[in-house]
């Protein structure tokens, strides 16, 4: 699909926006020629857009009493997005917003003094948000707030990537390389971790850690040893005076062993993760999980039985091939774990992961996620005593959804909130990872390492450098 825009300041606006509505097309933004389905065309005084070709021929036209960015964006996308619910009979849940985070719109209106309800028809009128939606954002934004002023002030969050996973997943698009592979050389990352560890420490020595959160990959690939003495260096080499929470997602629970989850507890893990992203065995296969749903009903009480009294679970909607009654039983055998909170994510389809190819060579299977199964698992969530405390959006997810953590309200994910909403530094060690500064005037600047973890390795001190500039 060929859209012409002649103003290309706003092509990721309109490309995503055309895309939530298209979203098995390939959209290209094209700035001349008479071969378009859609027109987006922007003068000093008003904006017009129309469909061609493809698209039936319809036009949206609105002035310009205010030349902002802002105000010119926003009306764009109201324009475009009316032209093409017409068009293709859709209405998105989250209307025109694409490239902002739900929440923040929410959350800078209240801490200025605005009701729920006008937040609320703020978004409706503004972005186009359904109802359902805009009362979500609005109550989550209430709970982010009460996690954030919890902190006492100056604090940071760290993150350390571990980059090695048991088998890729179907759908994985993250930093992940076999362990299988890499396990020899296993201590000369961490080693070269604890490198970027030192900088950290060195440039954060006269402020506090409000969080920990060890990701991946699959952190849990690594053996109890190594785990042992990473959360430990970690713990000697900044203030963890007022350390809320410390996070490893244990992750597969065909790489969770009894030795690990006692290292992690007594090294002071507070909180951990084992996600089975769904309970079908057919599923786990045809994503490329090497566990079943016994394997984590035995990571669960093996880890209840080392301690662990927060733990979370990740499951993902629109797994190919799952209906509403795939994902009702998923929660139905979850619900006997009784997790401490569940991050639900709606499948991404990202261009890197082998499930683009996998559901191209499979037509019959598709991957899915709708109204109804949402439902079923926001309902499955709460039944648990749970509720929505944290949400963010993807490019490209099915049914134009959302991600959306759900906890005990004394298991809030501390990290979850706050790299949302971009108030604290994250400090990010390890291949893969991405460093945030937040300054004085809220801009923020980013850094990221490189993937490949040879070139991390061998490239350590370079890394440091890039840092070096941004945080001193």
């Amino acid at each position: 699909m060929k859209v012409l825009l002649n103003s290309p300041g706003y092509s990721y606006d309109v490309h995503s926006l055309v895309k939530a509505f298209y979203p098995e097309e390939d959209v290209a933004i094209v700035s001349e020629g008479d071969d378009w389905d859609i027109s987006v065309l922007v003068s000093d005084d008003r904006i017009r857009v129309c469909g061609g070709r493809s698209c039936s021929r319809d036009i949206r036209e609105g002035k310009l009493y205010d030349n902002e960015r802002p105000n010119v964006k926003n009306i764009l996308k109201r324009l475009l997005y009316d032209l093409l619910s017409g068009i293709t009979g859709k209405k998105l849940p989250w209307g025109t917003m694409t490239g902002i985070r739900p929440v923040k719109v929410p959350m800078k209106m209240i801490r200025e003094g605005y009701t729920d309800r006008e937040a609320a028809d703020h978004m409706k009128s503004v972005y186009l948000c359904s109802d359902e939606k805009a009362n979500l954002a609005v109550s989550i934004a209430h709970r982010e707030q009460d996690v954030l002023s919890g902190l006492e002030p100056g604090g940071f969050s760290l993150y350390v990537g571990i980059p090695f996973c048991p088998t890729r997943c179907l759908y994985c698009s993250f930093t992940s390389y076999p362990i299988a592979c890499w396990e020899p050389q296993t201590d000369r990352y961490l080693d070269a971790l604890k490198r970027e560890i030192d900088f950290f420490s060195d440039c954060y020595r006269d402020r506090h850690v409000d969080s920990v959160y060890v990701g991946g990959g699959t952190p849990t690939t690594l053996s109890a040893r190594q785990l042992s003495g990473l959360i430990g260096y970690i713990r000697d080499s900044f203030d963890m005076s007022h350390v809320g929470e410390i996070t490893v997602e244990a992750g597969r629970p065909d790489s969770i062993t009894d030795d690990k989850l006692e290292a992690l507890y007594a090294a002071g893990v507070g909180r951990i993760s084992i996600n089975p992203q769904t309970m079908n065995d057919k599923t786990l296969r045809i994503i490329g999980r090497s566990h079943t749903t016994d394997d984590v009903y035995r990571a669960f009480e093996a880890a209840r039985a080392a301690g662990f009294t927060n733990i979370n679970t990740d499951l993902i909607l629109g797994l190919p091939g799952e209906t509403a009654g795939d994902v009702a039983n998923t929660f139905a055998r979850i619900g006997a774990l009784m997790p401490d909170s569940i991050t639900i994510h709606s499948m991404a389809i990202k261009r890197a992961a082998d499930m683009h190819r996998y559901l191209e060579e499979h037509p019959d299977i598709k991957s899915i996620n709708t109204p109804e199964i949402m439902d079923v698992a926001d309902k499955g969530a709460r039944s648990l005593g749970l509720v929505p405390y944290y949400l963010y959006r993807q490019k490209n997810m099915a049914g134009n959804f959302e991600n959306v953590g759900y906890a005990r309200r004394e298991c809030f994910g501390i990290y979850n909130v706050v790299i949302m909403e971009e108030v604290t530094d994250i400090a990010a060690a390890g291949a893969g990872t991405i460093s945030k500064r937040v300054f004085a005037d809220g801009r923020i600047e980013r850094c990221d390492n490189v993937k490949d973890v040879a070139m991390y390795i061998d490239s350590i001190e370079e890394m440091i450098d890039r840092k070096r500039k941004l945080f001193t």
